[in-house]
């Protein structure tokens, strides 16, 4: 029998069914997974001896779920800030990458990006960048869940000479690292802009065979619309639907431009977006049409982006701005209150992961990821509503405790498998070669 540990919160935010927060109960961990969410005084009759965790000012949540992340990128937070999208990649971010990116590179970024994620109650990312093997192996040296992207784009880099390459690599490490429990993959082809019709092709055939959700970037700025228009004829979106790549597992990160019809049609299919509202506003993209997104339907998850376009790994951050952009864009004060915000941190993600029957919600038989926020501070009294709190007043500083898998990762605010000396040791390393002083 697996060994069984009970947590007492004040709150339990359980998502689904939505907006449920419950009082007075307790979650029972068995092993990895939730064994049980129910009174505290069944908790005591039915598990006397159960080593227990008390937090009685906390709320106790899902672990958050970044939905779109270039963990890697950790490295260069804050190298060429305040620059377009195009400027930025092209200019600073792209050459950096080709003199710097390696192995050692990718897992120390990754490994940074996992502390700062962990320490603020997300215990789930889905990744994009080159050298999946080693974001792998920092993750899993973290305890932390991740998706791995199998990255694609047409372009010669030092993890790979063309996109045949990088797919045969990441489908590799796919069948390799396919019984990690807390591993999965999506098929990740980076853009409309860099990825050929040839490329799109094959990996719906992959994504078809091998049962795969599909990460990428689309309708982020204006300039990819125009551009798939010159080259094209159609708006990326269209281009993808022709060439089978539309359906309930594609992932658009961004979808910040976008007409009614593009809208209705991401509905149809299934999609989900990643909504990235702080990188979208740091780049000047632009907002995208929450309130649209949500009244049509479409699941919607959170993502932070990589922090070198900002610059944090935030989920609180990003929960806070969406609900707030989209009341503010769309005039409706009701339009994405605070638990649909919590929910598209949350059970959005884990959906738009196909992770929805392990993660992202607090249910007996879904693995034990969870994140304890202590409501108590001077900036967070008096509390009339602990989701509410949660949304619009908390901050990752007030994360106190998370577990994933059932394992304790962060206990008081402090990380408990992360040698944070060396690792900050590691970044100013990697800081002195991109940025000799």
């Amino acid at each position: 029998m697996s060994a069984i540990t009970v947590i007492e919160p004040r709150w339990v935010a359980t998502v689904s069914p939505a907006a449920t927060v419950l009082t007075d109960h307790a979650v029972v961990i068995e092993g990895s997974r939730i064994a049980a969410v129910l009174p505290v005084a069944d908790g005591w009759a039915r598990y006397p001896d159960a080593p227990r965790t008390l937090l009685p000012e906390h709320i106790l949540i899902p672990g958050l779920v970044n939905l779109h992340t270039h963990a890697a990128m950790s490295l260069m937070r804050g190298m060429a800030d305040d620059l377009p999208l195009m400027d930025w990649l092209q200019h600073h971010i792209w050459p950096a990458e080709a003199r710097m990116v390696s192995d050692d590179f990718v897992h120390d970024g990754t490994l940074l990006a996992c502390a700062e994620m962990l320490r603020g109650g997300v215990t789930c990312f889905n990744d994009m960048y080159f050298f999946p093997e080693a974001a792998a192996r920092a993750a899993l040296q973290a305890g932390m869940r991740a998706a791995l992207g199998i990255i694609a784009v047409e372009f010669r880099s030092a993890y790979a000479v063309d996109a045949h390459d990088y797919l045969t690599k990441g489908i590799a490490l796919r069948d390799t690292l396919r019984d990690e429990s807390l591993l999965s993959f999506c098929l990740a082809p980076h853009a409309p802009f860099t990825v050929s019709d040839a490329t799109f092709a094959q990996i719906a055939i992959y994504a078809g065979e091998l049962d795969l959700p599909v990460h990428i970037h689309l309708h982020e700025t204006t300039r990819e619309i125009s551009d798939s228009l010159a080259a094209h004829g159609v708006r990326p979106i269209e281009r993808l639907e022709k060439l089978g790549l539309l359906g309930p597992g594609l992932i658009a990160v961004h979808g910040v431009h976008l007409n009614p019809a593009e809208i209705e049609l991401l509905a149809r299919y299934g999609c989900s977006v990643a909504h990235c509202p702080s990188s979208n506003l740091k780049l000047g993209s632009g907002i995208a049409p929450v309130a649209a997104l949500l009244q049509s339907g479409v699941n919607l998850g959170l993502g932070t982006d990589g922090a070198a376009s900002n610059n944090r790994l935030d989920l609180f951050a990003e929960m806070r701005l969406a609900a707030l952009l989209a009341k503010g864009v769309s005039g409706d004060a009701q339009i994405m209150p605070a638990c649909r915000a919590l929910e598209a941190a949350t059970l959005g993600g884990a959906r738009a992961l196909g992770l929805q029957e392990q993660i992202g919600s607090i249910s007996p038989g879904k693995f034990a990821d969870l994140t304890a926020v202590n409501l108590s501070a001077t900036e967070l009294s008096p509390c009339y509503d602990p989701v509410s709190h949660l949304v619009y007043a908390a901050g990752r500083e007030h994360v106190t405790d998370v577990w994933v898998n059932g394992v304790r990762r962060v206990a008081n605010a402090a990380l408990l498998d992360i040698d944070e000396a060396a690792l900050v040791a590691r970044a100013t390393h990697w800081k002195n070669k991109l940025h000799p002083s």
